[in-house]
């Protein structure tokens, strides 16, 4: 295992998870850990149903292999003053969505570097908890850096923190995480990268099915459960309808914004 500087912010972000997991109980459990590379670049994409699944995923990968895992966040998180300030001390990579190409290149720069790179494909939150549609990122990058892609699926961890869903602060003592580690996967820049990317998704999918089906918790009936499982989440179409709406009253508020500060100063 290669030996890697010294990184206190980074290592002072790892123990505060470690001490709140600890403090919540969390039960671990992890299959495929063999697949995780103790060395040399390799993009970590991970499935996204709460907003902790950074946290948790990178809890694991340390615990396994003490590396450090980089990852790409919104242009607007890094300008925040103090969380901006420990995201760049963690060099993870700031994203300008209006721009992306700087992005996408210090991405593949860190890949070739030897760097973990984590990503969520699905560009956000699935509220169904089902594995949405991926954006091609992943699959491009893995085939740019000539590095592999280790897919991981977490199912629990939206049992902390999701999207459209306040946890109460006791529900979320003794919740069990898993976690899924898949074989390396291989992308080629001769590669369909839809195509690839669509096998990517259902590799993933797959993986998180069989997390559920060996969840040690009874989900039927429970929020966190997707609909086909007896669960009460809303469906694909529900949330994607959600999204939609909530990102038309984004673009309405903006554009009054943008009105109001165009207009000429009395």
């Amino acid at each position: 295992m290669t030996k890697r500087p010294r990184e206190p912010i980074y290592g002072a972000a790892i123990a505060a998870g470690r001490t709140l997991f600890g403090f919540w109980g969390l039960k671990r459990r992890v299959t495929g850990i063999e697949n995780l590379p103790t060395d040399g670049g390799a993009v970590v994409a991970i499935t996204h149903f709460g907003y902790l699944d950074f946290a948790l995923t990178e809890w694991i990968i340390w615990l396994h292999t003490r590396r450090h895992v980089r990852f790409m966040g919104k242009k607007s998180v890094f300008q925040k003053p103090v969380i901006g300030w420990l995201l760049r001390s963690m060099h993870h990579i700031s994203v300008d969505m209006q721009a992306g190409a700087a992005a996408y290149a210090n991405a593949v720069t860190a890949l070739r570097g030897g760097e973990l790179l984590g990503v969520f494909p699905e560009a956000g939150v699935s509220a169904s908890f089902l594995v949405r549609d991926f954006k091609t990122g992943a699959v491009r990058l893995s085939a740019e850096a000539e590095v592999p892609i280790i897919p991981v699926a977490v199912w629990g961890g939206h049992r902390l923190m999701t999207k459209r869903h306040k946890v109460k602060f006791f529900e979320r003592f003794g919740v069990p995480v898993a976690f899924a580690i898949g074989a390396p996967i291989t992308a080629h820049l001769n590669d369909d990268p839809h195509l690839a990317t669509e096998q990517l998704r259902a590799t993933m999918q797959g993986m998180v099915d069989e997390l559920q089906a060996t969840y040690p918790v009874n989900g039927s009936g429970q929020w966190w459960q997707p609909q086909h499982l007896g669960g009460t989440a809303p469906s694909v179409a529900e949330a994607q309808a959600a999204d939609e709406a909530r990102d038309a009253a984004r673009a309405a508020r903006a554009a009054t914004t943008n009105t109001r500060d165009s207009g000429t100063p009395r």
